[in-house]
């Protein structure tokens, strides 16, 4: 009897991974479901494994979404868990990958990443081969996807997922700002002018199960739609979406003092393409921000 290949998902009851083993099982692939949560129901998982005991022998893929949530304060506490949580874990996966024999490793290492790894570029394109940019969190992913990269020695390809903001209506980004504009209470952040490189949930999923079957794709990828949106005009358009009005700004130094420095994480801007997904032959079924919200409202 001929074996299904095999993707193990660590992260995989997140938002984003849990939506990705019926995707997998549809092009053959079985998954190894990995979370500190343990075992569960989740369609198309059948194995479970915990993140403090991976065993990747046999698997194909390994697709590695952990990262605790950075839309919190950036206390030393939290510092500690950002960094454990995506550079530390993923120096276990490619450790876990490098007690295996050749012949055992998994082929490919879908890592992710984010668009801080850029840092405030305001309105400089960046795509896949513009520079790291400065700041907290331009260090953290530029470590995170190192930390990556180390597979490649060992005979992985690897991709390094630069995730933007994803829209979904499970999302915990896009219920936030539901509730608030449902309110009547929403408006641009600081300025306004800073670009926000967002994607639909569906497209994020879809570009990620790409990069595991697509054998010409590896280094980093923007995960960001092609029409990236200046923070006034994405606020705008979804308050019209809403019906609601969008004409509370919050500025900039009440979002600081508010939320410390994650609210200057929201002030910066990356208007980053998704250009290496698209030389790819990746299409996106939402390229607009008016047909993601057309279809998430």
């Amino acid at each position: 009897m001929q074996v299904s290949p095999r993707a193990a998902i660590i992260g995989v009851t997140g938002f984003v991974g849990r939506g990705l083993p019926s995707l997998l099982a549809e092009k053959g692939m079985a998954t190894t479901g990995v979370s500190r949560a343990g075992s569960g129901q989740l369609p198309g998982v059948d194995q479970w494994q915990a993140p403090d005991r991976l065993n990747l022998a046999g698997h194909h893929a390994v697709i590695n979404l952990a990262g605790e949530p950075i839309d919190q304060r950036w206390t030393a506490q939290t510092r500690i868990r950002f960094h454990a949580s995506r550079v530390g874990l993923t120096q276990r996966v490619v450790q876990a990958i490098s007690d295996l024999s050749p012949a055992e490793r998994p082929k490919v290492l879908v890592n992710a990443s984010a668009v801080g790894f850029y840092g405030d570029r305001h309105d400089e394109i960046l795509t896949e081969t513009a520079q790291r940019g400065d700041g907290y969190l331009a260090d953290l992913c530029a470590e995170w996807e190192e930390a990556a990269l180390a597979a490649e020695s060992l005979g992985v390809r690897v991709v390094r997922l630069r995730i933007g903001i994803v829209l979904g209506k499970e999302g915990s980004a896009f219920k936030k700002l539901l509730f608030v504009f449902k309110l009547g209470i929403g408006g641009r952040l600081g300025s306004g002018k800073q670009w926000m490189p967002w994607i639909h949930v569906a497209d994020l999923r879809g570009a990620i199960v790409h990069a595991v079957f697509s054998e010409s794709l590896h280094g980093p990828i923007n995960g960001a739609a092609p029409n990236p949106e200046r923070n006034a005009d994405f606020n705008r358009k979804l308050a019209a979406a809403l019906h609601r009005p969008a004409i509370f700004p919050a500025p900039g130094f009440a979002l600081r003092l508010v939320i410390g420095e994650f609210g200057g994480a929201l002030l910066a801007g990356q208007r980053a393409l998704p250009k290496a997904l698209e030389r790819d032959g990746f299409q996106f079924h939402f390229p607009t921000l008016e047909s993601a919200l057309k279809d998430l409202l």
